[in-house]
């Protein structure tokens, strides 16, 4: 299966939006850097609470401001409307291959929507210093990925040699002593 192709699917910003909510994205858009931004951005929210566009744009939005406890917040709001829609389990630890499959006959761009707001979560994890956390996360979207489309085996390559820094890198040949 491959996850990066987007041409038999529908994504996640193809849903309509309310001309409310539309519009506060505009206006967030006009206004980042501002206060104002954040608010419009709420207030979309607001007005569609589970649309999957609003909260990609208050990902972004924490993220990139660095309130990375918030942009964590809304990256597993995203994965539980997604994973809702889905029908998938409430907790990240229970998704299975069966759960995978089943998803994927469902919608598979909601499907992969899941999986990058996965790998958003874990990411945030990294930058807030919870390792362990993320890394259980990561080993759980490599086990769906035998071509590491998403890019999460160098991941937990970073995070492996991170955790033990004497370890050689795969990659790398092993020192033999004369």
């Amino acid at each position: 299966m491959d996850l990066l192709d987007f041409t038999d699917c529908t994504l996640y910003f193809e849903d309509p939006l309310p001309a409310r909510a539309e519009a506060l994205l505009n206006q967030a858009a006009r206004e980042y850097g501002q206060d104002s931004a954040e608010i419009a951005l709420l207030r979309a929210h607001l007005e569609v609470p589970e649309n999957l566009t609003v909260l990609v744009g208050l990902y972004r939005y924490y993220f990139y401001q660095h309130r990375l406890d918030d942009a964590l917040l809304v990256a597993e709001r995203a994965m539980n409307v997604s994973g809702r829609q889905l029908g998938l389990p409430t907790d990240w630890r229970a998704f299975d291959d069966a759960h995978f499959g089943t998803a994927a006959q469902r919608s598979f761009g909601l499907l992969r929507f899941y999986l990058f707001a996965l790998k958003a979560a874990s990411v945030v994890l990294l930058r807030l210093r919870r390792v362990d956390e993320s890394r259980a996360r990561l080993a759980k979207l490599a086990s769906f990925e035998s071509r590491d489309q998403l890019g999460v085996a160098r991941l937990l390559e970073v995070i492996d040699e991170f955790q033990n820094p004497s370890a050689p890198a795969e990659h790398e040949p092993a020192k033999i002593a004369a």
